[in-house]
């Protein structure tokens, strides 16, 4: 096989061009927060936004990734599905945050994840405003298994009683489920030392990998969000856990392993889950 779209590029390489295409789609979306920001369309309801810099920024990133893997699929948030002829899919998200972004709160992210024959084997998280670079891969022969921030390695906080754990979490765009969500939160936060809503799923999910957050929780999530940050937690400890959440939403788990099936049994206890779950 001849071609950069046929080379076997290892997990660390991937994980290299996902971040060289997050610093070029940063320093876009940078750009761009420095003008108007205007919404361009909107999707499940009126307040799930979409800007012109979302989509140029995937536009970016997958134009980015194309000139060296012309073959690989892509699955993003703004574009169109496309089929991979390698077995490397790249899974985006542009912004995740846009409403934050687009309220010039700096606390939004580029995500990018790379995946092998169906498994997320490398990823990147780029907090586009505090520059701070996350990235993860899984071992090979080029490289062993690593989680870094800003090219240090991370890990996840050590166990903490479940009053002391500091959880994360986010709100459907669905009016209905926010009620509903609104009710589990309230019971949540007598049982935790606090609750936070950040607005980046991704960044979120990265805070519980370098051990500024105990947990996270949230309904409504989609591949693109978590994929690079999940894998990311992982590696640094974390367990993550994708099942049926309130209104038949997927319901995103994260929190250091040793303290996982608690945090796990709480959040079904307090209404985001049915008990079964996968």
């Amino acid at each position: 096989m001849t071609g950069p779209s046929h080379a076997a590029l290892s997990n660390r390489e991937l994980a290299d061009l996902a971040l060289s295409a997050a610093r070029a789609a940063g320093e876009l979306v940078r750009e761009r927060a420095l003008g108007h920001v205007t919404v361009a369309a909107t999707k499940s309801s009126d307040v799930d936004v979409v800007t012109e810099a979302d989509r140029a920024s995937e536009e970016l990133i997958r134009a980015h990734i194309r000139a060296v893997r012309p073959e690989d699929g892509f699955l993003g948030e703004e574009g169109a599905d496309v089929t991979s002829g390698t077995g490397v899919r790249w899974i985006v998200d542009p912004i995740d945050g846009t409403v934050n972004f687009l309220y010039g709160i700096p606390q939004y992210a580029v995500s990018i994840a790379a995946e092998r024959d169906g498994e997320v084997v490398a990823g990147v998280v780029l907090d586009v405003q505090g520059r701070t670079e996350y990235v993860g891969h899984l071992g090979d022969a080029d490289a062993p298994e690593t989680a870094t921030r800003d090219g240090v390695p991370v890990a996840v906080r050590a166990p903490a009683p479940m009053s002391q754990r500091l959880i994360a979490t986010g709100f459907s765009y669905d009016r209905r489920v926010r009620v509903l969500q609104a009710e589990a939160v309230t019971r949540l936060l007598p049982l935790v030392r606090d609750v936070r809503r950040l607005g980046s799923c991704a960044l979120d999910l990265c805070l519980v990998a370098d051990g500024r957050l105990d947990g996270y929780v949230e309904e409504g999530v989609n591949l693109w969000d978590h994929a690079a940050a999940g894998l990311i937690a992982r590696i640094a400890g974390a367990s993550t856990l994708v099942t049926a959440g309130i209104g038949g939403l997927d319901l995103m788990v994260c929190a250091p392993a040793d303290g996982f099936e608690e945090l796990l049994a709480v959040v079904r206890s307090t209404g985001f889950s049915p008990v079964s779950g996968e």
